[in-house]
């Protein structure tokens, strides 16, 4: 199951972080456009007949100050932020506007200038000489006094001023502006959003470099709830494993290695003692009755069945760890695989003085499998208690039903196993009487515990050694009955097998 938390999800958070930057940077420059109109357009309230009074009355105060006053200059320095243009004309020929004639409407200067010259009566006659009906006024205009006499003019024009002057004077700031709330949207939003991502991943590709550097015990972080998390989480489950694949390649490499100095000192002692006998035998200047050659034929005879032994085992536990071989299963009574063991082993049991007790419970049901394996398993167990238990002692083969298995008991009178010893008693070459002292037959290859233990997993059974309550060494094998044994069987593998 996922722990990401959806409200911490990096496509939500730069989803919502891109909706509340977005709505920041609209409201802020709202915010700015409506400083900035409020600016410009702040004497908008003005009519233009105010404005032309405003306007004649600051530059009559500044003319008596001033009288060689620049009007150009000051107007647009004093007059700046009204959008409204208006001009202003003395009698001594200066003009002035506060934005320019060219935003002016067209003659509306000549007009001033008639005005200035004629005012208001002359006015009307100029209109009347030229046939000119009476129009409407298209400007508003204030005298700028000189004590009693008029020395210029201010003329408002009366209609809006045209919209580029606003926007001329607005644009600039308004991009700046933006290009500002933009830059400090951004870096909030990398500060916020895309810096800890950014430093979350960059510690995550530090410990991808060290796993393919070969240290599998790196791990990353996994705090955060995102998907940088999920990631992280599915890096350390992928370390964990390669971490396990690792330390499971370097045991097998190691079981490997002990293997073959296994193999090599377990084919070696019978080797060495063919060799010796075979050169013994070879040498000329050696008199050698027939008795004594005899003898050593015979010692070499039994080295070569028992290297013969060993090598066919290990070809038979090779088989069937490595699923190189298919069972044959059938239904199989537990009953005839003791009887069997039995008649095997008679005589040496009749020879030995040693009781056999068979017990099976009621009830127990047959079980599915490779007949010839099964029994070689129980031959293997059986041999092995015959060998250590004492003379006139007894040996237990007890079938009974465990749910859907058959548990077998294989119990013998020896010394037991010291249980310090337990966890190794099925590894290859482990000589069970190096653990069991008091025995008088010498054990086998060592191998024959590990071919038991394969022959049981093959069937997808169990097994285990254990000290019987009452002394002695106890096998228990559970393994599937009835038709279940009969699947594992058939869908068994070799990497089921290297799972279990």
């Amino acid at each position: 199951m996922s722990d990401r938390n959806w409200y911490r999800s990096l496509y939500w958070r730069i989803g919502v972080g891109f909706v509340a930057l977005l709505a920041v940077l609209l409201v802020a420059q709202g915010a700015l456009f409506v400083w900035l109109t409020n600016g410009i357009w702040g004497s908008a309230y003005r009519t233009p007949s105010q404005l032309a009074a405003a306007a004649a009355q600051d530059v009559q105060n500044e003319l008596a100050r001033n009288p060689e006053l620049s009007l150009d200059a000051y107007l647009n320095k004093q007059f700046r932020r009204p959008v409204q243009p208006f001009v202003v004309v003395l009698h001594d020929g200066r003009v002035g506007t506060n934005r320019g004639p060219d935003v002016l409407p067209g003659g509306f200067v000549e007009e001033a200038k008639h005005r200035l010259a004629r005012g208001v009566r002359g006015e009307l006659e100029w209109e009347r000489s030229r046939d000119m009906p009476p129009r409407p006024r298209r400007a508003e205009f204030a005298s700028i006094m000189d004590g009693e006499e008029e020395v210029g003019i201010v003329a408002v024009p009366r209609n809006p001023p045209p919209a580029f002057i606003g926007i001329r004077e607005i644009a600039p700031m308004l991009a700046l502006g933006g290009l500002a709330l933009l830059a400090a949207g951004t870096a909030v939003s990398a500060l916020l959003i895309f810096r800890p991502a950014h430093k979350r991943l960059r510690e995550l590709e530090g410990v991808t470099v060290a796993l393919r550097e070969g240290r599998t015990d790196v791990r990353a972080n996994e705090a955060g709830g995102d998907e940088v998390s999920a990631l992280s989480r599915a890096f350390n489950r992928m370390a964990e494993d390669l971490q396990a694949r690792a330390t499971a390649l370097a045991a097998s490499d190691r079981a490997r290695r002990q293997v073959l100095a296994d193999v090599s000192h377990e084919l070696m002692t019978p080797l060495s003692a063919i060799r010796g006998y075979v050169e013994t035998l070879a040498m000329p200047e050696l008199s050698i009755d027939e008795p004594t050659r005899r003898r050593y034929l015979g010692i070499v005879e039994e080295e070569t069945h028992k290297l013969e032994a060993i090598i066919g085992d290990l070809l038979d536990l090779a088989r069937l760890e490595g699923g190189g071989e298919r069972l044959k299963t059938e239904a199989i009574d537990v009953r005839e695989l003791f009887e069997r063991v039995a008649d095997r082993h008679r005589p040496i049991l009749c020879e030995r003085h040693l009781t056999l007790d068979v017990r099976i419970e009621d009830g127990t049901p047959t079980i599915s499998g490779d007949r010839a394996r099964l029994e070689q398993a129980l031959q293997n167990l059986a041999a092995n208690a015959i060998r250590h238990t004492p003379d006139g002692g007894r040996i237990t083969l007890h079938a009974a039903a465990d749910d859907a298995r058959v548990r077998i008991r294989v119990i013998d009178m020896g010394p037991g196993i010291p249980p310090e010893h337990l966890p190794h008693i099925f590894d290859r070459f482990y000589k069970a009487d190096a653990s069991r002292a008091g025995t008088r037959i010498p054990s086998g290859s060592g191998l024959g515990l590990s071919i038991v233990q394969a022959i049981v997993k093959r069937h997808g059974g169990d097994v285990h050694a254990l000290n019987a309550p009452g002394g002695g060494a106890m096998f228990e094998l559970w393994i599937p009955s009835g038709t279940q044994a009969l699947a594992v069987a058939q869908s068994f593998s070799p990497a089921r097998q290297a799972q279990t």
